[in-house]
């Protein structure tokens, strides 16, 4: 049995940089999106993503980027990590990445159509990084947030998420899930229109415990207790994928908000998109 004992979840700080030791196991476990998430993007943003000029915050390893990329999209991504920004350029050598955070975006005033936070926005201080968005989105250009969340209303989800929080004495899933337009933005400057959208994915029982094993709490956890954990998981789940083949369910959640249509009559022009100087 693992030991109850319950240590402090380690800082918000620490669990944000723990991602740059293990980007290779995240970029090959983590689940990525549906199609859907991409086609109510740009439904709620009025354009399509083919042709548009688009800054993936926080893009990690590029899961979401590659999406992007695949719907036409001109992706330019920022990342704060350099594990997890060397992992990128291993995936997307292509695609050009620059170091930074939502916090402090190193793009021109109003050279993005949309800028994406793919898992990455809780990470964010709102305070600095609302600001920083409308800074560096044309006017008409929309701020798309959005989460992978457990759909726990399946019962073994529900079950497994029971005994995640037991141990680590943290609702990780309620961490995503609780994150709602008000918490996004706490100043109420950004209009969210909200969806959540369902799917889920087959993946073998030693992907999806790889895939437990990529996220902040895992990481900063004593080495031995998370073994302990993740072995007692696999018997659980065993019990109810005697095959071994996992079926994750999940729930998007998108928040989109678009910015003001037009700029003053006396403002200049937006510049020429690229890097801020």
């Amino acid at each position: 049995m693992t030991t109850s004992r319950v240590d402090p979840p380690a800082g918000h700080a620490a669990r944000a940089h723990s991602f740059n030791a293990a980007a290779a196991r995240y970029a090959a476990n983590r689940p990525s999106y549906p199609p859907a998430l991409f086609d109510a993007i740009e439904e709620l943003s009025g354009r399509p993503l083919a042709g548009s000029r688009v800054a993936d915050v926080g893009a990690g390893t590029g899961i979401a980027t590659a999406r992007l990329r695949e719907r036409g999209a001109y992706v330019i991504a920022v990342e704060p990590g350099a594990g997890m920004a060397a992992e990128f350029r291993r995936g997307l050598p292509d695609v050009p990445i620059l170091r930074g955070d939502g916090n402090t975006l190193p793009l021109a005033d109003h050279s993005v159509d949309l800028l994406t936070y793919a898992q990455a926005w809780h990470w964010t201080d709102p305070a600095r990084a609302v600001p920083e968005a409308l800074r560096v989105l044309r006017p008409g250009g929309a701020l798309a947030l959005w989460w992978n969340t457990d759909a726990l209303d399946v019962p073994w989800i529900a079950e497994a998420a029971e005994r995640t929080g037991r141990h680590f004495g943290l609702n990780v899933s309620a961490e995503k899930r609780n994150v709602d337009a008000r918490v996004a933005d706490p100043s109420g400057r950004l209009a969210f229109a909200h969806r959540e959208l369902r799917w889920s994915r087959r993946v073998p029982l030693d992907t999806h415990l790889a895939n437990l094993a990529s996220h902040s709490v895992f990481l900063t956890d004593d080495e031995e207790r998370g073994a302990a954990f993740l072995a007692e998981e696999r018997e659980h789940l065993l019990a109810v994928f005697p095959d071994g083949v996992v079926e994750e369910t999940y729930d998007v959640v998108l928040l989109l908000a678009l910015t003001p249509p037009s700029r003053p009559l006396d403002a200049p022009p937006p510049p020429t998109p690229g890097v801020r100087g």
